[in-house]
């Protein structure tokens, strides 16, 4: 108990700090915020990038490898949901406020300043390495991050019965610390810091595009004053479901949205120019998939502008410090599946939906500027968030839509909030599965608070400041997670094994002759093998 307050108390006070000096010192945390963007960015950028890349191949080969058969639960357990509804859910995983914010915009910017200088502005060449990014962004080297702590966490709590702690997963690698519990609780503390800065990121992007919305439609004025009626607003609507428990609420919000979205994309699928999207779309996985590895590794040593920091690092570092938040939605909902379902099933199907998502609204926007001339990249480069309002403005029934997509993004900005709230609450809870209402109540305010700390005072720059500053510790914490995750199931795989041996009596009659002499070095586990073998049974795996 005595832990738990200390990894509540130290996290909240961090929290409140950061607060305290963005609210009494705006200009200059905004100059700080600006300074560790610029810095970090320098100094790490390849190592956010080599990290993503490493979780993507360590998937890859983790799910092909003898331990893809392991489940997630007891060997001989079944999904908790089946495989439509498992999909369904991962889909509505997939859509998110930085989704609705960029897939319009982020193509837009890459127009008028192509990535790494490879084309010229405002080019046909330039719309095609614009979706190529954008693809390249929101894909799988996105979901690395998420599909690792998801693993992680659903390996932990339902094959090992361990609370989804940070420290509980990589407490094999702490036991010989003369300060054990000061290690975890940092850990812990490391992950929550993380994991409220990520929510804060995102929160924040779907205030700054709402307030854009509500400019564009209604002439309300953009301003700190009307950003923190929107955040109040939100957590008015979270407080209420909080006291009201209504999780049945909740869900049919979450549904209400991916109904939402789906409408939107059809709607300017059947509306907009239909067949320059399918050529946008199948032409981006080409470009995607041929370029992956390049892009994927990409960091110009001697020529490199701040296109890299604003778009490739902010991301990769954001996706880092968001992880613990998804990664525990996945987790919840991939009980009984196995390595190899969990690792293709969260790797790669929301992807695919983000990339049609993108398809569909940046390529609409890119043919609208590069058919009719309709200047959405100008716009965008001046004030992301009301780009996508403003090309609504070019099509049928405009205010609808933008009506429609403000809805839309406060449903994301209430949902978001009370998921984040009640999962930082449980990891400030020894992982509880009911944390307090009181916490869950705290971290609302704290996590609201820092999200208009870091608009008021840096804006989008101070936002992603936060993320690349959060990310840059827990980014050495996915690491240990990942070597103690590889010891845990070479451990695991060679109990099964035993069981199974012990299981069908395979010792052959007249002595074991795996324990001669000549087979002292022979793994536990080869062993094993052997036997099975001699007794003509095929080993598992």
């Amino acid at each position: 108990m005595l832990s738990t307050q200390r990894v509540y108390l130290t996290s909240a006070a961090i929290i409140v700090s950061l607060v305290a000096l963005g609210a009494a010192f705006p200009k200059a945390f905004a100059s700080t915020a600006a300074t560790l963007l610029s810095s970090l960015s320098r100094y790490f950028g390849w190592f956010y990038l080599l990290s993503v890349f490493v979780f993507v191949v360590f998937l890859l080969v983790l799910a092909f490898s003898k331990y893809g058969k392991i489940r997630l639960g007891p060997q001989d357990s079944t999904p908790d949901y089946s495989l439509f509804s498992w999909l369904s859910m991962l889909l509505s995983a997939g859509f998110g406020v930085g989704l609705v914010f960029y897939g319009m915009a982020e193509p837009m910017l890459h127009l008028q300043e192509p990535p790494h200088g490879l084309a010229e502005p405002g080019t046909r060449q330039a719309a095609a390495l614009a979706i190529q990014y954008s693809f390249f962004h929101w894909g799988v080297n996105q979901w690395a991050a998420f599909t690792l702590v998801g693993l992680i966490i659903a390996f932990f709590q339902f094959r090992k019965d361990r609370p989804g702690l940070v420290s509980t997963m990589v407490e094999p690698a702490l036991r010989d610390l003369p300060r054990r519990q000061v290690a975890s609780d940092t850990l812990d503390v490391m992950a929550v810091i993380a994991t409220v800065t990520g929510v804060a990121t995102s929160l924040g992007l779907g205030v700054l595009q709402m307030n854009g919305g509500l400019e564009s439609v209604f002439g309300w004025p953009n301003d700190v004053w009307s950003k923190a009626g929107i955040l109040g607003a939100m957590f008015l609507c979270y407080m209420a479901s909080s006291y009201t428990g209504l999780d049945r609420g909740i869900r049919v919000l979450s549904n209400l949205n991916m109904v939402l979205c789906l409408t939107l994309m059809a709607y300017m699928l059947i509306t907009g120019p239909t067949v320059r999207i399918f050529d946008v779309f199948v032409n981006g996985l080409g470009d995607y998939f041929g370029n992956f590895i390049k892009m994927a590794l990409t960091i110009p040593p001697f020529e490199r502008g701040d296109w890299m920091d604003r778009f490739t690092v902010f991301y990769w570092a954001w996706v880092i410090a968001w992880s613990p938040f998804v990664g525990t939605f996945v987790a919840r909902v991939s009980r009984g599946r196995t390595i190899k379902e969990f690792v293709f099933g969260v790797l790669l199907v929301p992807p695919l939906l983000a990339c049609a998502w993108i398809a569909v609204f940046g390529g609409t926007a890119l043919d609208l500027d590069l058919t009719q001339n309709a200047g959405l990249a100008a716009v965008v480069h001046n004030d992301v968030p009301s780009g996508l309002f403003k090309m609504y403005e070019l099509l049928p029934y405009g205010h609808l839509l933008s009506g429609l997509t403000m809805v839309l993004l406060f449903i994301f900005l209430v949902t978001s909030a009370d998921s984040a709230t009640y999962i930082v609450a449980q990891m400030t809870d020894q992982g509880s599965l009911n944390p307090p209402l009181k916490k869950r109540l705290t971290w609302g305010v704290l996590i609201s608070a820092i999200c208009i700390t870091l608009i008021s005072a840096g804006g989008l720059k101070g936002l992603q400041s936060a993320a690349l500053l959060a990310a840059l510790p827990f980014a050495l914490v996915l690491f240990l997670m990942v070597i103690v995750l590889v010891r845990e199931l070479r451990e695991d795989r060679r109990n099964m094994l035993l069981d199974l041996y012990h299981r069908n009596e395979s010792t052959p009659v007249g002595g074991d002759p795996f324990e001669a002499e000549e087979f002292t070095d022979l793994a536990p586990e080869e062993k094993i093998r052997r036997r099975l073998t001699t007794v003509n049974r095929t080993p598992p795996g």
